[in-house]
């Protein structure tokens, strides 16, 4: 969502310096060219990177389809039988299944994204100084008035009720894999595709590390609007992507106003806030955790064995590892809901002690028994040298 909530993201894709410098330095064949459809001239990788880099789209609309396959046909199948949503979809389809949103944008303060589920839609819509966040399901909105300066500087309050698994667009697709290009990353191009009825290049950014369980991750570059139409992720030794994320239909023209105005329905329940509002609750809560804290009550904050999330290293096998609440694998282990979902992860052991392992397509995830997690998109032996 923040490629259409935030200034940065509306530059499409920036690659950095250094990723340039990567590019005509010897971590890729820059002088590799695309072998493109006669009707398009060739274009090599460092050329496609300045094409991202430039473009200034004014306007579109489309639907933009995200599938997944992440190799957990067990895990998938559990979450399938536990029901509920994600935003308007089973929380299955993010690791075996497809979502579908609707995307209109029309400049900074002009962006609406609707996310559809078989139980309804959820609804961001921002105009002007309005954001609104509509549950057609739950018959329930919030509305954020942005003050000036939030608007100005393009930090959109995020409002709490806002999806957090909303399919990514191709633009963040590829804005998160171009920020791991580095010295261990081969950019090279394949030719052209075709990709919503349009003309495309293809970019591949490939690791050289080995700890990796990335393969490949190719962007399909739009040959006249140079902004990412589709995105796939290949893990690997495979020939079908384990996500793509993907315009289905996309017009370049500039949506109609009323795309981006919100009248709530009757009967519909609203939350009104300030663009503070959510900062300030943020805070509120903080400080009164703190004070609690120091007067040695109960904070209502989870009792953690140790810091919060924290990044070890950094690109392709960069590593996320945070602390669950004290003894909640034994807790799990013991619940009835939780024990199946327990009973998938396998048992494994080390020097670095003993825990369940999540092992996918194309990440890994490790649970410890005393309650350490780490996870990422590399080997579980990677790991375990982390443990």
């Amino acid at each position: 969502m923040s490629v259409f909530m935030s200034r940065p993201a509306l530059r499409w894709l920036v690659p950095s310096a250094a990723a340039i410098a990567v590019i005509g330095g010897g971590a890729a064949a820059g002088t590799i060219v695309a072998n493109a459809d006669p009707a398009l001239p060739d274009r090599t990788a460092a050329q496609l990177l300045v094409d991202l880099q430039s473009a200034d789209v004014k306007g579109l609309s489309g639907t933009v389809v995200q599938n997944s396959d992440l190799g957990l046909p067990g895990i998938a199948g559990l979450l399938g039988k536990a029901g509920g949503t994600v935003s308007g979809g089973n929380p299955a389809s993010l690791i075996a299944g497809s979502n579908t949103a609707r995307v209109w944008y029309a400049g900074d303060e002009k962006v609406r994204l609707a996310l559809l589920g078989t139980d309804g839609e959820t609804d961001v819509i921002r105009n002007g100084s309005d954001v609104w966040v509509w549950n057609s399901g739950a018959n329930k909105a919030t509305h954020v008035t942005l003050d000036g300066s939030s608007a100005k500087a393009g930090e959109h309050a995020r409002p709490e009720s806002l999806p957090s698994s909303l399919p990514s667009t191709p633009q963040e697709a590829a804005d998160a894999a171009l920020a791991a290009i580095d010295s261990t990353t081969a950019v090279t191009t394949t030719g052209a595709a075709k990709v919503a009825g349009r003309d495309a290049y293809e970019l591949v950014l490939s690791p050289r590390d080995t700890d990796s369980l990335v393969g490949q991750v190719r962007l399909a570059v739009d040959a006249e609007q140079h902004i990412p139409l589709r995105v796939d992720v290949y893990a690997k030794n495979t020939v079908k992507p384990a996500v793509r994320v993907a315009f289905e239909q996309i017009s370049f023209g500039v949506p109609d106003a009323e795309q981006f105005t919100f009248n709530p329905p009757p009967g519909a329940t609203i939350d009104e806030k300030a663009a503070g509002d959510v900062a300030e609750e943020k805070a509120s809560g903080s400080a009164a955790e703190k004070h609690a804290e120091n007067k040695g009550e109960p904070s209502g904050k989870p009792e953690t064995a140790g810091d919060g999330p924290k990044v070890i290293g950094k690109g392709w096998t960069s590593i996320l590892t945070a602390s669950l609440p004290k003894d909640s694998v034994a807790e799990a282990e013991k619940s009835e809901e939780a024990a199946p979902l327990v009973d998938t992860l396998e048992k494994v052991s080390g020097t670095w002690g003993s825990g369940r392992l999540l092992r996918g397509s194309l990440f890994s995830a490790l649970i410890t028994d005393d309650g350490r997690v780490f996870a990422g998109a590399v080997t579980p032996e990677a790991l375990y040298a982390v443990a």
